[in-house]
């Protein structure tokens, strides 16, 4: 096994200097010299032990991050950008699929604090769990995606989900719908409550009082979408438009709607939330409340790497906003061979 001695005696040069320039150490060696030593790198093939590096600088040069379900698109999505900013940073990330389960959830947590990451970013499946008090007896810089919790120390990145939902409700009433119901996440959860408020909001001020039979909570998932969604379409007083949590769920509710004979717009308009990249392919293209994933994942990591290099600063929160994605599920011109992103000017 090719040793740092070895790359020190192929360059000329002390053990030292080969440590400084693998660890980016004093400036003051000579260019010369750090040349002949990466030259002498190449040359061996030489990979510095990660574990006695991580044990002289304190740093594994890993993050960590736990998600609801990584089957999901949205959560598929969200963590390919994550991963790409820690990337870029040279940071690997390991990833722990909570499959919706608070115990797997947890025993991924723990597992990442016993890794030592040197930073954690959790989404979590439904709330504050058993983890809560393990990670808050840490050091360790953590960060909450894509939901609102009490964790001392963390940083919150998210969107406006209220705002989206707002948004959402009154483009379709700019189409002169009125009866538009909700299919929502789990109840309790911070985007379901958030969303279900936008919702409500945007019909209490276009004077329509939502009715209680027009909301219904589901998981964010497909097949949810379709129970629920042709439960309320079968339903004695059918919705003309319906504001849907996920894209997910909106992908179930097009198959329910298709099953029970109603045409899309014609009979049920449909705008949704997350902008997929699956959304721009369904028929219709899905209309849909846009996450910006990468501004998501680049907030999440280089706050996360902020706080690893200084442990004394603050926790905050960072609220991104969405961009309406109209197409042709909500009556808005189908764009042909591509995607198309229209402002809402309502």
């Amino acid at each position: 096994m090719v040793t740092r001695r070895d790359v020190a005696q192929l360059a000329g040069t002390s053990e030292a200097m080969v440590s400084y320039v693998l660890n980016d150490g004093p400036r003051g060696v000579a260019p010369a010299t750090r040349a002949r030593i990466v030259a002498a790198i190449e040359e061996l093939g030489y990979r510095p032990n990660a574990v006695a590096r991580s044990l002289k600088t304190s740093r594994t040069m890993t993050l960590g991050l736990v998600v609801p379900d990584n089957s999901n698109p949205f959560f598929a999505e969200l963590a390919r950008a994550v991963e790409d900013v820690a990337f870029e940073a040279g940071y690997s990330l390991l990833l722990g699929n909570a499959m919706d389960d608070d115990a797997r959830e947890s025993t991924h947590i723990r597992a990442l604090i016993d890794r030592q990451v040197d930073g954690l970013i959790v989404a979590p499946a439904h709330g504050a769990g058993s983890w809560i008090a393990e990670l808050s007896g840490t050091t360790m810089p953590r960060l909450i995606l894509d939901r609102e919790l009490e964790l001392p120390g963390a940083t919150h990145v998210l969107v406006d989900n209220e705002g989206g939902a707002y948004q959402a409700t009154r483009h379709l009433l700019a189409h002169g719908l009125t009866r538009i119901g909700c299919i929502a996440g789990l109840d309790g959860i911070h985007p379901t409550v958030d969303r279900v408020a936008g919702w409500r909001r945007a019909l209490t001020e276009a004077g329509r009082v939502p009715a209680p039979e027009m909301l219904v909570h589901t998981a964010f998932g497909r097949a949810e979408g379709y129970r629920t969604g042709r439960a309320l379409l079968l339903g004695p007083d059918r919705p003309e438009a319906l504001f849907v949590a996920s894209d997910e769920q909106a992908l179930g509710v097009l198959r329910a709607a298709a099953e029970v004979g109603l045409r899309i717009p014609e009979d049920l308009a449909i705008c949704a939330f997350d902008g997929i990249e699956g959304s721009a392919y369904t028929v219709p293209a899905l209309t849909t409340m846009r996450q910006p994933f990468e501004s998501l994942g680049r907030s999440a990591v280089e706050w996360l790497l902020a706080k690893i290099a200084d442990r004394d600063l603050a926790p905050s929160r960072i609220v991104h906003e969405t961009t309406l994605v109209a197409r042709g599920s909500c009556g808005c011109p189908d764009p042909l061979g591509g995607d198309s992103a229209i402002q809402d000017r309502t």
